[in-house]
């Protein structure tokens, strides 16, 4: 069993910055790809960044391209989304992700994460 738990979620204006924590417990973490997803009310969760399993590989959202940064510490069990030159439309709750197999480059696809923590609200003013 794995747990996922995600923090530093919160509100600021538009422009300002949030840095995103997911601390991971249960298995190895260090062998699986980890993401990030978000869920807008009203609206489909989606994808929003993914880092592969050695950290050497990460992928985005064209929506946060430039934006956004993810990041590991394997030693700590822990993957990071930093989130910069926040936008209204980036209010979400944001969802830490396992994939489910290991040895992963870190998938865009909902359906290959099958570990999700409860989510961090983000709230972005204009």
């Amino acid at each position: 069993q794995v747990q996922l738990v995600e923090s530093g979620g919160g509100s600021v204006q538009a422009g300002g910055s949030l840095r995103l924590s997911c601390a991971a417990s249960g298995r190895t973490f260090n062998t699986y790809a980890m993401g990030w997803f978000r869920q807008a009310p009203g609206k489909e969760r989606e994808f929003v960044a993914a880092i592969g399993w050695t950290g050497g590989t990460t992928n985005y959202a064209d929506s946060v391209k430039g934006r956004f940064t993810i990041s590991r510490d394997n030693a700590k069990n822990t993957v990071y989304l930093q989130m910069n030159a926040l936008k209204p439309e980036d209010t979400a709750l944001y969802y830490c992700a396992a994939e489910t197999k290991p040895y992963g480059l870190g998938s865009p696809t909902l359906r290959a994460y099958n570990y999700w923590g409860r989510g961090t609200q983000v709230t972005v003013s204009s």
